[in-house]
């Protein structure tokens, strides 16, 4: 990847924009923008993906007084695991596969944790895309309390300076099934020229847009909403924003009230701001920090259809519908076996289901078998490895029934 060339380019954006607030200033001196240019750096993204917040300006998701406590009922996994005729020890897949932690619960119960390079059990992990299951989720309680009416409802409905953009007759669930019918490749080559990159230069990197700003002004329609499933994080940055105008209030607000607080994790998390903290917005599509075990509440309250220590915090009808694998006209990806719910990844053939992020994060929910297994990691490349991650959960599932 070649970092060099954002860095250069995001410096002259900043230089040439004027005066700036202090505000602004504090996350935009050149040091502060090289160092989010080069944060995919895969000699260092173990490191920087557990540091986000020194990084980025950030908005806290504030966790309540006291935890949900976690048992732990400590349990092999499985020593080896197979993967298309070779195996590999544990140890050698994690390393295989740049693990920072892993995190296996079976019944509600801790049975394997493990840190690895520098991490620990306060460290606050990069979610990447396992966000957008999150804003999924705040979407799916905002209709329960009324706050969306209906996930027909257009953009418009919610933002009507929208008027003039290609997704103003968008629906809200067509943008939770990734069906907006927005001309928009979701192609990750840091350091060239594509449609995601540039966003990324240009709101995250040099904080000189919002991605909802590139989403109102910029976006073009390519088919009609509906039609077919394209992956895109603006999207769900869209979402965020429909979110935020139903609610009245900031997205981080409402996760800490209606469900961070609630669910009883232990730690405060983040969302990273696409600007600084007086004009960012959450980042909804792929930044979202928390600290592993509170990942692994969230995916055991999810397996719990909305349920924590017997108080119902999110409607049971939503977690059914949301986690759902659309089943027309295609699975979203045919070679993994993937379909594609409310903003969640499923597994075609059984009940299992996942939020994925970029860079290999996980946090994978077998309802059968009743576990949860949350994995964060740092490879050289943003893509890679996700047949083996979930040959290797289903084989830790299997595992886990035998004992």
């Amino acid at each position: 990847m070649n970092f060099k060339s954002s860095s250069v380019l995001f410096l002259s954006v900043m230089m040439s924009a004027g005066a700036v607030s202090a505000e602004e200033s504090k996350w935009q001196t050149p040091t502060m923008v090289n160092a989010r240019a080069g944060m995919l750096d895969p000699r260092l993204n173990y490191l920087t993906f557990q540091h986000m917040d020194q990084l980025f300006a950030t908005r806290n998701v504030a966790a309540g007084g006291k935890a949900s406590a976690l048992q732990v009922a400590t349990r092999s996994i499985g020593d080896e695991f197979n993967f298309e005729g070779k195996t590999q020890k544990l140890s050698e897949f994690l390393e295989s596969t740049s693990t920072n932690a892993l995190l296996v619960m079976k019944d509600g119960k801790i049975v394997q944790e493990i840190y690895r390079n520098g991490s620990t059990d306060k460290t606050r992990f990069m979610s990447f895309s396992m966000a957008k299951s999150i804003t999924s989720t705040l979407v799916g309680l905002a209709a329960a309390e009324g706050k969306i009416k209906s996930l027909d409802d257009k953009v418009i409905d919610y933002l009507p300076d929208w008027k003039n953009s290609a997704y103003a007759n968008v629906s809200i669930r067509d943008l939770l099934r990734m069906r907006s019918g927005i001309d928009w490749q979701e192609i990750y080559e840091f350091g060239s020229k594509t449609q995601l990159t540039e966003v990324h230069d240009n709101s995250l990197v040099g904080y000189k847009y919002r991605w909802c700003d590139y989403a109102r002004d910029r976006a073009k329609t390519l088919k009609a909403p509906g039609e077919a499933f394209n992956y895109s994080t603006l999207d769900t940055s869209v979402l965020g924003c429909v979110l935020e105008a139903a609610i009245g209030g900031k997205g981080a607000d409402y996760f800490s009230e209606k469900i961070w607080k609630p669910a009883g994790m232990e730690s405060d998390g983040f969302f990273l701001l696409d600007g600084p903290e007086n004009v960012g917005r959450e980042f909804y599509g792929a930044g979202y920090n928390a600290v592993l075990r509170d990942y692994g509440r969230f995916g055991q309250l999810i397996l719990d259809k909305g349920k924590v220590n017997g108080k119902q915090i999110l409607p049971e009808k939503w977690v059914d519908e949301a986690t759902a694998a659309m089943v027309e006209p295609m699975p979203a990806d045919q070679e993994l076996g993937l379909g594609y719910g409310y903003q969640w990844w499923t597994l075609l053939g059984s009940d299992a289901f996942s939020a994925i992020g970029l860079y290999n994060q996980y946090i994978f929910i077998d309802p059968s078998d009743k576990v949860v297994i949350v994995k964060l990691d740092a490879p050289a490349a943003p893509l890679g490895w996700d047949k083996a991650n979930l040959d290797f959960f289903k084989q830790v599932v299997t595992n886990l029934a035998k004992k």
